[in-house]
């Protein structure tokens, strides 16, 4: 097991082919049927309102303001539907922080959900930040919130909302959004009620060596004491249009992502997926990461707002998706949210 004296050596080293053909072996230790994966599924955001501020986002808007809204269910089960319709199988939903929006409300939104389209669509939803959010207006504690979202029909719990996993760089760029130790409560709570969740981490942001590879220990401690992650998904910081942005001056290469990419395949040995991310690097990039580690390729998201806002412009087809897999010498394959189903196509 890398140590994470290593692992800062190795960000440090020169020889990134070196550092991604090791990725690579691991990759096909993990998958050596020579498969790369995707999904179809769309992003909702319910709400843009917003009280944290976060410095990197320019997708929340201030309680109040006149671009700010809260989709009701006809507007959500609506996007459903369209989603369904273009073959998606899940949809990733997550919002603001609202202030006066109580666990009853995602009850029932989630209960509509399932009223209506039953299993066919598989629910992974609200950040560690929106379900601590969750809990303190409601007044829950927090397994108690996980378990009651989960009976209302939650499957699966995404990764976002970690940043860097570290509370020197968390009060730097999203000092009200909850700290490390919140983020880590939320997915093992989820992982002991039977839930799967996702890790990420966006990189970029001004942070040291030293703080991603502490990010990349602390998922690792966590999957080793619950195995609750289907899989770990790194990307970098967008800058353009965030306050943020005025003070990183330059935003990670591609060359900074294929080693980040590499070395999470190599640290993270105890988890089974790791994602080469589009949306922030480009399909090229995106390719190129199916040889330094990646075996799965994310979503064509139908929708996306949060990313784009801060000024990503990738955009990609499932053919596309599916040309680039195969270019690189993969077999595509649709698979689900848990990552443990093919689908033929």
């Amino acid at each position: 097991m890398m140590t994470t004296r290593e692992a800062v050596e190795l960000f440090r080293d020169d020889d990134l082919i070196g550092i991604g053909m090791a990725a690579d072996a691991v990759r096909r230790k993990h998958h050596p049927h020579n498969v790369v994966s995707y999904i179809i599924d769309r992003n909702i955001n319910y709400t843009n309102f917003c009280t944290e501020y976060c410095s990197f986002c320019a997708f929340y808007r201030p309680m109040g303001h006149n671009e700010g809204y809260v989709h009701g269910h006809d507007v959500i089960l609506g996007k459903i539907q369209e989603t369904l319709d273009l073959g998606g199988t899940g949809v990733l939903m997550q919002g603001g922080l609202h202030p006066d929006l109580k666990i009853e409300w995602y009850e029932d939104m989630l209960r509509a959900i399932r009223e209506r389209f039953g299993r066919r669509i598989w629910l992974h939803c609200f950040s560690a930040p929106e379900i601590q959010n969750i809990a303190s207006v409601s007044g829950l504690p927090l397994d108690t919130t996980i378990a009651r979202l989960r009976d209302a029909g939650l499957d699966s719990i995404p990764g976002g909302g970690a940043e860097i996993l570290h509370d020197d760089v968390r009060q730097r760029i999203s000092r009200l959004k909850c700290d490390s130790q919140e983020w880590v409560d939320v997915h093992v709570t989820a992982h002991k009620l039977g839930m799967k969740t996702t890790a990420t981490m966006m990189f970029g942001c001004g942070e040291t060596i030293e703080h991603r590879v502490h990010h990349l220990e602390v998922v690792r401690r966590i999957q080793e004491e619950t195995g609750g992650f289907t899989a770990f998904i790194p990307w970098s910081f967008q800058r353009e249009n965030t306050s943020l942005g005025r003070y990183v001056k330059e935003e990670a290469t591609g060359v900074e992502y294929l080693k980040t990419l590499a070395i999470s395949r190599l640290y993270l040995e105890n988890i089974v997926n790791i994602q080469s991310s589009w949306v922030t690097q480009g399909l090229k990039t995106c390719q190129v990461g199916l040889r330094f580690g990646g075996n799965d390729v994310g979503s064509i998201m139908i929708e996306e707002n949060v990313v784009s806002a801060a000024g990503a412009r990738n955009k990609a087809t499932e053919e596309e998706l599916r040309r680039i897999i195969r270019d690189a010498g993969f077999t595509p394959k649709q698979r689900d949210s848990l990552y443990l189903t093919y689908f033929l196509n």
